[in-house]
């Protein structure tokens, strides 16, 4: 019993030297770890910041796509449109080609002729500007290369130079697009005066 006495007075003993046991406080396996709220925040701000983004290219794909769409609309037509175009300039030749001789001395067939001519281009130029197809002649303004095309130079003293004195086929647009140039010649302001010369001196 002494030796059952002893070894109960060794572990208090033992008990008594050695450090207190701490227990931990026990973690559910549901509870999060640490810092995972500031990675589940971080996360949390991705996602909106990708869903931000996914809504800004909806949006803008959106745009494009109505742009695109109203473009289709309006100058869909636009090798049609040149086709008609040169049908109408081809009435206007027609009209050009009569001498004005013959239409003041013509007889009633010829008059009804170049009437009805006339008529068929009107009625087709406007048929063309109801689809937005416009006719432009440039005479007497400044030369825009972003509507005409020069295809020759004149010399004109009258006029500043760049201007367009000769329209040789009207242009034509389709919508704010040039569907066709316009044809031009433009003054080259005429001849430039000769240097005097002071011969007195």
């Amino acid at each position: 019993m002494t030796d059952s006495n002893g070894q109960k007075e060794n572990l208090e003993q033992a008990a008594q030297a050695a450090e207190p046991v701490v227990s931990k406080p026990y973690i559910m396996p549901d509870d999060p770890e640490e810092g995972a709220n500031e990675a589940l925040v971080r996360e949390a701000a991705e996602a909106r910041d990708k869903m931000l983004r996914t809504l800004a290219e909806m949006e803008n794909l959106r745009k494009r796509t109505a742009r695109e769409v109203a473009d289709a609309r309006t100058y869909g037509i636009a090798a049609f449109a040149r086709d008609v175009v040169d049908i109408a300039d081809n009435l206007q030749r027609a009209l050009d080609a009569v001498p004005a001789e013959a239409k003041a001395s013509a007889d009633p067939g010829l008059k009804a002729l170049m009437e009805g001519v006339e008529l068929t281009e009107r009625s087709m130029l406007n048929a063309l500007e109801k689809n937005g197809v416009k006719k432009f002649n440039p005479q007497g303004e400044k030369f825009d290369p972003n509507f005409q095309q020069a295809m020759y130079e004149v010399p004109d003293s009258t006029v500043p130079p760049g201007t367009v004195v000769q329209v040789v086929q009207a242009g034509f647009t389709l919508g704010e697009r040039v569907l066709r140039p316009a044809l031009v010649a433009v003054s080259k302001g005429g001849p430039k005066p000769a240097p005097t010369t002071d011969t007195e001196a």
